[in-house]
């Protein structure tokens, strides 16, 4: 049986987040930490999307950045400057290598490949079984998500993001690469919320994404006939297929804390690090990282670091919204794109707008809906 300071279950973005952001504090050199996961090497497995203003903390590890955005729709159709904010995108295999790259001259980092089988709090410790061996820590960081423990509650609403991508190469320049394609829901929506999303890398390449906030997924066919179409529409008919991507994203306003410990610490998704209301992961992921390192230094209760915001209910509201109406949300979203300003709806998303701010955020969204399932939650 091993012992370590700090077990981190999981080597996505937030696991290997929080792993490097510890390795660049002197307050955690001469502490054990231990990364488990079943595989080290993931390779491009993931494309990470966020706006942010300005320059930031990963912008050499960006594949692209779009400082204009398109939203379509039958109501509402606008090519968006969004400066100055940018859109940013990475690629996962250069950011899983970047940080493998410092953490592994670290001496008190170690790797283990390994299947988490369960883990438990003891009197003092958390004891971690895998099928390469039992560990025990004194606080254990877990980034996998068990999908039970908030798919069989009936409290909140769970969607999923849930999406299919195509990576397509063209002979001729066919993109506008100054601009990313937020949302289009210039498509069939078939009763629920379905939108086209368009990354072009250059004037030949381009990620297209055929993506749905809904409560169940499609067959596989479905999301590639559907990108498939959109491509035609678009006039785009002599293109190669160079990769493809696929995902599913849980949406859901379920108290993750609650399964917080004072020796175990819930992350990424696993801990509700992704936006209930968008699904966006990655750059909430980089600020509750850095917040957790600083509460590390002066906590030792884990249950302590997860706070209640005005936010929640907000995303509560909103989802509650669409769950129970999923075929009116391109009227939702175009009538916040269209009444408020990006700034405000990227502040707002960001969880950093002030209360004014949040009230032009309400008034532009249709109001019927949200005061039913405002006064629904009050009773």
């Amino acid at each position: 049986m091993k012992r370590t300071d700090y077990i981190i279950l999981g080597a996505g973005a937030s696991g290997l987040m929080l792993a490097y952001r510890m390795s660049q504090d002197n307050f955690f050199v001469d502490k054990s930490i231990l990364i488990i996961d079943k595989e080290k090497d993931k390779g491009n497995d993931r494309t990470w999307c966020y706006w942010e203003d300005g320059k930031g903390e990963w912008d050499k590890l960006l594949a692209k950045s779009w400082s204009r955005i398109f939203f379509g729709s039958e109501s509402y159709t606008s090519t968006i400057d969004i400066s100055p904010f940018n859109y940013k995108m990475i690629r996962s295999e250069s950011f899983y290598n970047a940080l493998w790259n410092t953490l592994n001259l670290k001496s008190n980092i170690t790797f283990v490949k390994a299947t988490v089988e369960s883990f438990a709090e003891l009197e003092n410790s958390v004891q971690i079984n895998t099928d390469a061996g039992t560990y025990i820590t004194s606080k254990l960081f877990n980034s996998i998500a068990d999908s039970n423990v908030y798919e069989t509650q009936k409290k909140y609403p769970v969607l999923q993001q849930h999406f299919a991508g195509w990576f397509v190469e063209t002979q001729e320049d066919m993109f506008d690469d100054s601009m990313a394609t937020f949302m289009d829901f210039n498509i069939d929506q078939k009763g629920n919320t379905r939108f086209m999303y368009v990354l072009p890398i250059n004037k030949k390449t381009a990620l297209f994404e055929y993506t749905l906030f809904s409560k169940t997924l499609l067959q596989s066919i479905e999301y590639e006939i559907a990108i498939k179409d959109y491509l035609n529409d678009k006039n785009i008919n002599n293109y190669k297929l160079i990769e493809k991507e696929k995902g599913s994203i849980p949406m859901t306003s379920f108290n993750f804390s609650k399964l917080n410990t004072k020796h175990i610490l819930n992350i990424g998704t696993a801990g509700g690090w992704t936006k209930a209301s968008t699904g966006y992961t990655f750059k909430n992921s980089s600020k509750k990282t850095k917040e957790l390192v600083a509460f590390l230094k002066k906590e030792d209760d884990l249950s302590k670091f997860a706070k209640k915001t005005k936010y929640g209910f907000y995303d509560l509201i909103f989802l509650d919204v669409l769950a129970d109406h999923n075929d009116e949300g391109a009227a939702l979203f175009s009538s916040m794109f269209k009444k408020a300003k990006i700034k405000t709806i990227f502040r707002f998303l960001d969880e950093e707008s002030s209360l004014l701010e949040d009230l032009k955020i309400i008034l532009s969204v249709p109001s019927r809906r949200f005061i039913q399932a405002f006064f629904k939650r009050l009773f």
